[in-house]
């Protein structure tokens, strides 16, 4: 399972026309894909890191305290969306798993169908919502409009 983490100061995703998720001020925007040996213990551990994961700095508006650019501890990273109750925006990417090695088009080979998981990214959102977290998602398999205001620009890629 992976996804790409961005540190953001408001994003919203749109389904034709409809706004069907938001968050407002500092949170995460979490794109999600999913291969095919991950599992319901892979989507657990997900949800925890991303809620515990320190991609803010203290006074949790995204600054460059705690170490600065390069420092020991990286910009922004004394607290976590679990200390400052910061939302998370999950929207699910298939093409997260893309191969654009060979060629001039990407194969998706190594990304999941959407039977295997949909109920995957769902059980990362789940999760999150029983640790505390406020979260808003996209729907998936849908053609969504995500936009968001990347705060530092701050990116990390999650692995579990």
């Amino acid at each position: 399972m992976r996804a790409v983490v961005q540190r953001v100061s408001g994003a919203s995703v749109v389904v034709d026309g409809e706004t069907v998720g938001e968050i407002r001020g500092r949170g995460l925007c979490v794109l999600v894909g999913v291969t095919h040996d991950d599992t319901k213990e892979k989507a657990e551990r997900l949800a925890r890191k991303l809620w515990t994961v320190r991609l803010f700095d203290g006074d949790g508006d995204g600054g460059e305290e705690g170490g600065g650019e390069g420092g020991a501890a990286g910009p922004g990273s004394e607290k976590s969306c679990s200390d400052l109750g910061a939302p998370l925006m999950v929207i699910s990417q298939f093409t997260l798993y893309g191969d654009a090695r060979k060629g001039r088009r990407p194969t998706w080979n190594a990304a999941a169908p959407g039977e295997l998981a949909e109920p995957l990214v769902d059980e990362v959102v789940a999760q999150l919502r029983s640790l505390g977290a406020r979260v808003e998602t996209g729907r998936f398999g849908a053609d969504m409009k995500v936009s968001l205001t990347n705060d530092g620009p701050f990116t990390v890629l999650l692995e579990v």
